[in-house]
Parts: C-alpha cells; sequence; structure tokens
C-alpha cells in the first residue's frame, strides 16, 4: 500500500482502549464525568444530549449520528438539558450496569456509545496538541459507516456473546479512526498541526515521501518539487498548514520513530542512526538529544526501568 501517514502516527503513539461501553437514558438525566487523560470519543446512537466542557463558555446540543471528539482532558457533563443536576459517573450503582451499558431512569429515550484511549507509545501530543479542546462532528463520508460501527458495539455489549470483549476492542479502534477521519474532514483549512497537513492536497504528498523513506537524504528543493510548488511558496506553506518548517518535521518524525525502534530492542543504536539516515552515531545523539531532551541510552533506560513502588 502508499504510505500513510495517519496510520503511521498512530501505529506509532499506539491507542489503548482503557474503557468502552454506553448509557441508556429516560427522563431527566445528567451524568458528570471527570478530567481525563488522552482522548474521549462519544457518539449518539439515538435521542439528543447537551455536552457541557469545563473552561467552555457555551454548551453543544448534540441529535442522533452526532460525534464528539475530547482530547484536552478536561471534566464534562452530558445532559437531557443544562439546567438538570448532574451526578458524578462513579455514583452510578453497580446494578444499572449490563454488559458495558447502564441505564438511567429506565432507558429508552436517547443511547450513548463511546470510548476512552490513551496513548502508550511516544508523543501522542502530535496528535492531541493540534486539535482543539472540543470537536461535534456532524457530517462526513464516514458519517454513515461510523454509525453502523456504533450499532454493532450496541449489539455486542448487549447480547454478550463469544469474543465479544475482542470485537468490542476493535471495533472501538474502528470508532476512533473514523471519527479522527471526520474531525479531519470537518477542520480541514481551519487549523494548524501534523493532522491537518496530512490532508492538505499539495504539503500530504510531500510528508507522504518523507513517512516512506526517512532515512533519504531529503532537502527542500526536492520536496517541494513533490508537492509541485517553488521552494519558497512550499516552505511558507508548509509551515502555515503544519507549524514547523519541513525539515525540523522530518527530524521530528525520524526521532519518533528512533524512541519506537529503541525501546522495541530489535536494533542497535549504530542500527537506528543509519537507517534514519545520519553518519554516526554522534550527529544522530546530537539530534535525539535536542528533540527529545535526553542522550538515547539514557531514554531507553528511563523508560524500561520498572516503575516505583
Amino acid at each position: 500500500m502508499a504510505a500513510d501517514p495517519f496510520s503511521d502516527v498512530l501505529s506509532l503513539i499506539k491507542p489503548r482502549t482503557s474503557v468502552v461501553g454506553g448509557f441508556d437514558f429516560g427522563g431527566e438525566w445528567g451524568i458528570r464525568f471527570g478530567a481525563h487523560s488522552g482522548l474521549k470519543c462519544f457518539a449518539l446512537v439515538s435521542g439528543a444530549a447537551w455536552l457541557e466542557v469545563d473552561e467552555q463558555t457555551e454548551p453543544i446540543q448534540l441529535s442522533a449520528g452526532d460525534c464528539v471528539l475530547l482530547p484536552n482532558g478536561r471534566g464534562f457533563t452530558m445532559s437531557r438539558g443544562s439546567a438538570v443536576d448532574a451526578m458524578p459517573i462513579s455514583s452510578l450503582p453497580d446494578e444499572d450496569w449490563n454488559g458495558g451499558i447502564a441505564t438511567v431512569n429506565g432507558g429508552g429515550d436517547t443511547m450513548m456509545l463511546g470510548g476512552h484511549f490513551d496513548f502508550t507509545g511516544a508523543h501522542p501530543e502530535l496528535l492531541l496538541g493540534s486539535m482543539q479542546a472540543i470537536a461535534p462532528l456532524r457530517d462526513g463520508d464516514d458519517r454513515v459507516g461510523l454509525m453502523w460501527t456504533l450499532d454493532r458495539m450496541r449489539r455486542e455489549l448487549v447480547d454478550v456473546g463469544p469474543g465479544a470483549s475482542l470485537v468490542v476492542g476493535h471495533l472501538a479502534h474502528l470508532i476512533l479512526v473514523q471519527a479522527l477521519r471526520l474531525y479531519l474532514s470537518h477542520e480541514q483549512n481551519r487549523g494548524v498541526g501534523w493532522l491537518f497537513a496530512i490532508g492538505d492536497a499539495r504539503i500530504g504528498p510531500a510528508i507522504a515521501a518523507m513517512h516512506r523513506d526517512p532515512g533519504a537524504k531529503w532537502t527542500l528543493p526536492q520536496l517541494a518539487q513533490i508537492a509541485g510548488m517553488s521552494r519558497s511558496r512550499f516552505a511558507q506553506r508548509f509551515r502555515t498548514v503544519c507549524g514547523s518548517a519541513p525539515i525540523e518535521y522530518l527530524t521530528q518524525w525520524r526521532m519518533m520513530l528512533a524512541c519506537d525502534r529503541l525501546l522495541s530492542g530489535d536494533e542497535t543504536i549504530s542500527q537506528v542512526a543509519v537507517s534514519l539516515g545520519y553518519e554516526s552515531d554522534a550527529a544522530f545523539s546530537t539530534a535525539f538529544r535536542r528533540l527529545v531532551g535526553k542522550a538515547p541510552r539514557t531514554y531507553v533506560r528511563d523508560c524500561l526501568q520498572p516503575a516505583p513502588n
């Protein structure tokens, strides 16, 4: 397959489903969620709801088919109406939960499904740092596919069959990818960062080339030629869309790959350095220390040593 920077980065930051499930609401309801790490993704299968995020001035009204990404870690409240008193999610009785779905006030009004994703790989800020605090998604070609996946997840959570936990885990990752695709199509030309750059018609091919061969001796004129632009226009557009210069982005990508490869233990520092285009261990270590903040050996040691009890 052709180089796919989107898949490359998701593979490196390693999204892990920590929680997946849903709610079936009835009557007057409100649920309060605390601050979180990583990214949360919710979608309304039926009904309607209001979403209020801490430090956001205006609540957002959601209807069936809407999806929301929350990458900023702030606490938030989902409710039937902004005037409803919300209960902490931790206070829901155990008996309200059945197969991963909690029934509140008898259910039958609004169903919401979602997941909480942590990232076990290095540099998740490459994805999360370019996203706005709250992203409501209401249109896009992937919406039909997202709704199918949500319905499939609902069935697996309600009618628990053999292998259900494995199926739900895979569906959760599919929902994350589909939601990020929706976000990219919805916010294109309105944001700055790597996520927007890969979808740019001119900049995207240059990023794909760097991902396809990160060890090549790329120059600004070569990348500009791939983009079909003059060197000056390419450099300006790349910085405007991506937030960094082309060669700076290349170095960042090389160091992300280096972190992943060094932690895998399958390659030596010298092998990693050569594969990423560095002619000496010293040159590689200098670049690594500048971007990562520590020498390669120190980075591996610190990441692999057991956490204190």
